[in-house]
């Protein structure tokens, strides 16, 4: 993601519907995670949204971000923050208590290795928790402005990871109820679909992908997926 997009993303992020709701799915899915809070790396953190998730949440976080616009706004922001690539990561083998790549792989031609690269920093036992967007058939203008390499099926996301040596063990879509609007959107978007919504639609669209925590949904198919995933 470029500069331009990196500062778009920054601007909206506490107040977007989307990405405030997909730090409340990382909220949801760090509690239900085994063991007391540790070492949490969050690979292409941008600005450290959800860096200051795994904060709140009493992990030991360090935002990993490979641009240099993100990463000085994760520092300016109070966060130990590393310059990285994910594919190859500079830490010590097993020192990690907890991955999070959220919305990351689809950036990287070379998932596999990025995915054996989260594997080698983990120690056995320890959590990937992974989001990617699916499903070829929303691929739009949006995808390209922002640096996608492509778009994930259920079999595709298991596969990456398993074959980087992860062992998956829930997988399931979120943003389920809003996949038609989403469609309908990308066969006419020109651009990023990054940009400030008005007030009472932000409060709409929030209020619909909260109703999903409590809808039998997540086996449908949305406009992305999510897996928790072990070292074994």
């Amino acid at each position: 993601m470029d500069g331009a997009e990196v500062e778009k993303l920054v601007a909206l992020e506490d107040r977007h519907w989307w990405y405030r709701e997909r730090r409340a799915l990382l909220g949801r899915s760090l509690r239900l995670l085994p063991g007391p809070p540790g070492v949490a790396l969050d690979i292409g953190a941008a600005g450290g949204g959800n860096t200051r998730v795994l904060r709140q949440h009493r992990w030991s976080p360090i935002a990993v971000e490979y641009g240099s616009h993100g990463a000085a706004v994760a520092r300016r922001r109070g966060l130990t923050t590393v310059r990285g690539d994910g594919r190859h990561l500079p830490f010590r083998s097993g020192s990690a208590d907890l991955v999070v790549a959220f919305d990351v792989l689809e950036h990287i031609a070379d998932d596999l290795r990025a995915v054996a690269e989260i594997r080698r920093v983990l120690r056995p036992g320890a959590s990937a928790l992974v989001t990617v967007p699916c499903d070829m058939r929303l691929w739009s203008a949006h995808d390209v402005a922002v640096g996608h390499v492509r778009r994930y099926t259920r079999d595709s996301l298991r596969a990456v990871l398993r074959d980087g040596g992860l062992r998956v063990e829930q997988l399931w879509s979120w943003n389920v109820l809003l996949r038609p609007a989403a469609a309908w959107v990308r066969r006419r978007s020109t651009s990023s679909d990054l940009r400030e919504v008005h007030p009472v639609v932000n409060a709409v669209l929030g209020s619909v992908v909260r109703a999903e925590r409590f809808l039998p949904v997540s086996s449908l198919p949305g406009v992305s997926l999510v897996a928790r995933a072990v070292r074994a």
